[in-house]
């Protein structure tokens, strides 16, 4: 999952980005980037880590200009360098920088046809150098000297006639202006709006609408699936629906997890969604255990607070905050390695003991991916006191991969992968453990906009909307995704880093 966005002004635009970027830090923690054009001259500053850490002083001075696009960048398959920060650029034609969020299902595929075929060179894994290069071929094939709008929508047409999965992208044409196109399905956010100036109107393309907030932009409404969206370096805007649609089918998981409450997505408030959360899983532990002996109900910050909160009110029960979080360490679901994330937890994460000594305590979390965490803080409360641990998760049981942008683990990292509730709450180490229902989770969604028929909710259920997905492509994803693949990957690179070095040193 990453973040992205693209501006088109009347003033300089590399604030405006930086501080874009940092509202969708959540998005991703890896890395981030940033390129801007000024008068047909393309200044670019990426690199892994932070925001704050990526972008100086010294690097924002060199980012001028009145347009430019942005990225904050989380691992999909597990690899981690400064090579596959983004934006992405090619310079045929025009100069194109890209920034993706998502992920092609067949980007293997795509890869060898841009070499065998469109003689295009790719220089990493990332699908994202796949779509930028399938969007240039698309461009380049309309042969004109200056492209208009119609032809950046047929080259979209294109790309979606190719390529496959779940995907939102802005792409900077240098000289002419910054398109936004997202997946048929709408799998992936992106939304776009405008604010007005002296000068006229100025426009953004972000993954949410907090980001146009958080800028003074007024949310115009989210692009449409199968939609792209340009706006021209004079500020007019420019719309087109460039493949046929299919099936409207939103991540229900960004509504879970990833985005923030103060986002609207696909006219969904994910804060109201979150409380909704809340009330239907207080239903269904009233259903199951109408006689509870829960004294106090406990968030695991901080995602999990919106639906702790009206659960705890929709039952009567005490709400408290038991755990203090140490808000400089990362989101452990977005860490890479399995190692990091059991180091990270005691670093986050510290009990306060008043609130659980003596107290049958029920934790609420937004879901369970490894059972990692929740293992240990459910260790956590009984050494801090709690005669009982309860554990209520916020979404229904995690069992297969994401492939649509999503790095969910192999299914063998996945603890409720092939087994029962019981089989789980005794791994995590609960008293007891409550799942929300599917049918709840998409109810909870539904109730925003009640015209999205269908979600993404391929963890929970294996159903692979784009019909491309099979037993032979999980098992590929799997021998990328797994722990031992990565640190694997991790260690040739480091041999791969130490030969140049030694190389460089025969050589001198």
């Amino acid at each position: 999952m990453c973040g992205l966005v693209g501006v088109v002004t009347s003033d300089e635009v590399g604030v405006c980005l930086y501080d874009t970027l940092t509202v969708l830090q959540h998005r991703g923690q890896d890395a981030a980037g940033i390129m801007t054009s000024d008068n047909g001259k393309l200044n670019l500053r990426k690199d892994n880590g932070l925001v704050r850490d990526v972008f100086r002083n010294r690097h924002m001075r060199r980012l001028t200009g009145q347009m430019g696009i942005g990225h904050v960048r989380y691992p999909t398959a597990g690899s981690s360098s400064p090579a596959l920060a983004q934006p992405f650029y090619v310079n045929s034609p025009y100069g194109l920088a890209l920034a993706h969020n998502g992920n092609l299902t067949n980007a293997g595929e795509l890869s060898r046809d841009l070499f065998k075929e469109d003689l295009r060179h790719i220089n990493t894994d990332s699908d994202s150098e796949v779509l930028l290069n399938i969007f240039a071929h698309e461009l380049q094939r309309r042969g004109k000297i200056e492209p208009t709008p119609e032809d950046l929508f047929a080259a979209v047409a294109g790309v979606h006639d190719r390529c496959r999965g779940g995907f939102a992208a802005v792409v900077m044409i240098t000289g002419y202006g910054i398109l936004g196109f997202r997946d048929r399905n709408g799998i992936r956010p992106l939304v776009f709006g405008s604010r007005k100036t002296n000068h006229g109107h100025e426009y953004m393309i972000a993954s949410e609408s907090v980001a146009l907030d958080s800028q003074g932009f007024s949310i115009e409404r989210d692009v449409a699936p199968g939609e792209a969206v340009f706006i021209d370096v004079d500020g007019s805007l420019h719309t087109k629906v460039c493949t046929e649609q299919g099936e409207h089918t939103p991540c229900i998981f960004e509504h879970v997890y990833f985005a923030r409450p103060d986002s609207l997505m696909d006219d969904i408030s994910v804060y109201k969604a979150r409380l909704r959360m809340g009330e239907k899983l207080a239903d269904k532990l009233k259903r199951l255990r109408p006689d509870n002996d829960i004294d106090v109900v406990i968030p695991i910050p901080d995602t999990s607070r919106t639906s702790a909160v009206e659960l705890a009110n929709r039952l009567g029960l005490k709400y408290r905050e038991g755990f203090v979080k140490n808000r400089y360490i990362g989101r452990t679901f977005i860490m890479p390695g399995q190692s990091e994330r059991r180091k990270s937890v005691r670093q986050k994460l510290n009990a306060i003991e008043l609130e659980f000594k003596g107290k049958n305590v029920l934790l609420v979390d937004d879901s369970i991916v490894r059972g990692t965490t929740c293992k240990q803080i459910i260790q956590m409360a009984r050494d801090a006191g709690a005669k009982k641990v309860y554990f209520a998760s916020a979404a229904p049981a995690i069992r297969y991969p994401n492939v649509y942008g999503i790095d969910m683990p192999s299914a063998a990292e996945l603890i409720a992968a092939g087994k029962t509730e019981d089989e789980v709450e005794e791994l995590i180490g609960a008293d007891w453990l409550i799942y929300q229902d599917l049918d709840d989770l998409i109810a909870a969604a539904r109730e925003g906009n009640p015209a999205i028929g269908r979600y993404e909710c391929s963890v929970f259920d294996g159903e692979y909307i784009t019909g491309d997905v099979d037993e032979v492509y999980l098992r590929r994803l799997e021998n990328v995704r797994n722990d031992a693949a990565k640190k694997a990957k991790k260690k040739h690179k480091r041999t791969r880093e130490h030969n140049i070095v030694s190389d460089m040193s025969t050589d001198a």
